[in-house]
């Protein structure tokens, strides 16, 4: 299996450190990056509706949000620590694959009605800020899979240096916020105490916990953790969960300071003028300057809004590589997973908004925070017993106070959950025409997810969980290699990918330098935090491909060659060329797969990028 974010896998090094407060700070990251999906547009709808309709008093349900949240994503960042996968690999290697392919799909639908949320956020942002229409505003939000491509290459320091800039705006924005909004502070601490208005209450309450604790940070945190090298020892073990604690509660307490802050400063204006149904984003902004008398106000929210919107649509991309890679073991180009993730948010957005106009937006952002909430079950529980398993976690498994803590968050939302959905079913089949349709249909596919559901639950404590290290050379390292004496290089080297050009590029080389040449395998490491992080990654997929190359490196010298090997992360049509021109090579031989035109520009092809970079020859052989 491949490793998480492999292009950014263990590129930040946390060794080295003289002081303890630089020891933090290099630990500190990726939590902001998972705080924006705590603060990005579904959260305003949600927020601006239960302010509005219900005051105060849905303040309590932010709070209780955010405490599962910290708990959630804390298990989230102790399962890429201490093993090294993330979500998504862990569910692979646990779960039979239709199970993983329903798990995947429920995983990207999660995705896809985040993704609309941000897109909606950023079009409602362009549209109250420069007067573009949201139909446009949604077709200009395409053109940010091309800043996401750039901060990747600039690697993740910068990426993080970049979303905690954004964090810093929507937190500023909101400050003065409150300062002109002028709540009532008892108010406040009363909506800190558990009610529940009325039945309308729990949908739009729902829908905050959907918005607060999503599914697909607990893929993303758990791959985040890994760009962090530090020593594998138990104490390293222990000081990176602890610091990587210290990181998630900072993080997320200044996400529940923005949900809150919106959620108060729509009771102390709206609710409190009488105005219950300021459920749309644009009307809030509308109305804020009137009703707070500062001019500044409106251009804060839709600040505010563009850098929720934003920064939450890059950490969204990289959730969805994650569940792609970790579900199927499927990588393609960053560029192409992001407009397809964009695209699949885009076209029903202009869809809807095209029949139905513009006043539905809030709406379809508090249905896509449902969507994510009725989710969360199917992420919530593997994850929990993911890091409840002493062999898989190594001596590091949860407590079992924690471990009862994690169930009964899990029985909450699931339980709401399944109240939602009965009452959505129930009100169906009562207004419906023809309800015989739905009998047959949304009931059985309703019925159909909780034995899913209660599959996942039951299905670990009956069954041990594969602990086998997974073998992704699909010859499984059975190659057979021809020897000859005709000698005519010295230094050669030999790009391989444990995949099937391994064997007929190696066959190759040593046609070209029979027993006496010096051989060198190189294989890059190409996940995101490989590309991120670079040589200080030290993530489950870096062992592994370490593993498999010093089993080739083993074999092969076993049958008379001498051959080194040499690992390298990153992108390989720069790491590879990187590493030949440093070296003292004649010739790199490599092999390729074969593919043309639309596969090329899918999974891209490294061969043209890299042929013009080195200063030797390059000898192709083609499967």
């Amino acid at each position: 299996m491949s490793k998480s974010l492999e292009e950014v896998n263990e590129s930040i090094s946390t060794q080295g450190k003289t002081s303890t407060f630089r020891k933090i700070l290099a630990f500190f990251g990726p939590a902001y990056l998972i705080s924006v999906g705590y603060m990005d547009p579904g959260n305003w709808a949600t927020d601006l509706a239960g302010g509005s309709q219900f005051g105060y008093s849905l303040l309590w349900v932010l709070l209780m949000s955010n405490i599962m949240a910290l708990l959630l994503q804390s298990l989230s960042a102790r399962l890429g620590i201490v093993t090294q996968r993330d979500l998504a690999q862990a569910s692979r290697e646990t779960y039979s694959r239709p199970i993983n392919y329903i798990l995947y799909f429920l995983a990207e639908i999660a995705i896809a009605a985040c993704d609309l949320a941000e897109v909606l956020g950023m079009a409602i942002g362009l549209n109250l800020l420069f007067d573009i229409s949201l139909i446009n505003g949604v077709l200009i939000t395409v053109l940010d899979t091309f800043l996401l491509l750039f901060l990747i290459n600039k690697g993740m320091r910068k990426m993080e240096a970049f979303i905690i800039a954004l964090v810093a705006i929507i937190g500023f924005s909101f400050m003065f916020e409150m300062v002109f909004a002028e709540p009532n502070v008892t108010e406040v601490f009363r909506g800190l105490i558990p009610t529940m208005p009325s039945e309308a209450a729990l949908y739009i309450a729902i829908g905050i916990i959907g918005a607060t604790v999503m599914p697909h940070n607990l893929y993303l945190h758990s791959s985040l953790v890994q760009t962090r090298k530090f020593d594998r020892t138990k104490e390293g073990i222990k000081q990176a969960l602890k610091y990587n604690f210290i990181d998630s509660t900072i993080a997320l307490n200044l996400a529940f300071f923005v949900n809150a802050a919106i959620l108060i400063l729509a009771a102390a204006t709206f609710y409190k003028a009488g105005l219950f149904e300021v459920a749309e984003i644009q009307d809030a902004h509308r109305l804020l300057e009137p009703m707070l008398g500062s001019k500044w106000a409106p251009i804060l929210f839709a600040v505010a809004l563009i850098a929720a919107g934003q920064s939450s649509t890059i950490t969204g991309t990289l959730a969805g590589q994650i569940i792609m890679e970790g579900y199927l073991n499927l990588r393609i180009q960053p560029w192409v997973r992001r407009i397809i993730t964009r695209l699949i948010a885009i076209v029903p957005a202009v869809i809807v908004i095209s029949i139905f106009g513009e006043s539905v937006t809030g709406k379809m952002l508090i249905l896509s925070q449902v969507i994510l909430s009725l989710q969360l079950g199917f992420a919530i529980i593997p994850l929990i017993h993911f890091v409840s398993d002493k062999s898989k976690m190594k001596g590091f498994h949860i407590s079992r106070i924690t471990q009862i803590a994690s169930w009964l968050i899990a029985i909450i939302i699931v339980s709401l959950n399944a109240k939602l959905v009965y009452n959505e079913i129930e009100g169906w089949l009562e207004t419906s025409e023809n309800p015989i349709i739905l009998w047959f249909t949304v009931v059985p596919l309703a019925f159909g997810f909780l034995i899913l559901l209660l599959y996942i639950v039951f299905k670990p404590f009956i069954t041990k969980t594969k602990h086998n290290i997974e073998n992704h050379s699909p010859h499984n390292m059975k190659l057979n290699f021809s020897k000859s004496e005709s000698y005519d290089k010295k230094n050669i080297a030999i790009s391989v990918d444990f995949s099937a050009a391994d064997e007929i590029a190696i066959n190759s080389a040593f046609e070209l330098g029979g027993t006496e040449a010096n051989y060198t395998l190189i294989h890059v490491v190409e996940t995101v935090g490989a590309i991120l992080y670079g040589n200080d990654v030290d993530d489950h997929e870096t062992i592994i491909d370490e593993k498999l190359l010093k089993e080739y490196q083993k074999m092969l010298n076993e049958k008379g060659f001498k051959v080194e090997i040499k690992l390298g992360f990153g992108k390989p049509n720069a790491t590879i060329p990187k590493i030949i021109n440093e070296g003292n090579f004649d010739i790199l031989v490599m092999g390729t797969h074969g593919h043309t035109g639309f596969k090329d520009l899918l999974f891209g092809t490294t061969v043209d990028k890299l042929r013009h970079k080195i200063s030797i020859p390059l000898f192709i052989v083609k499967k």
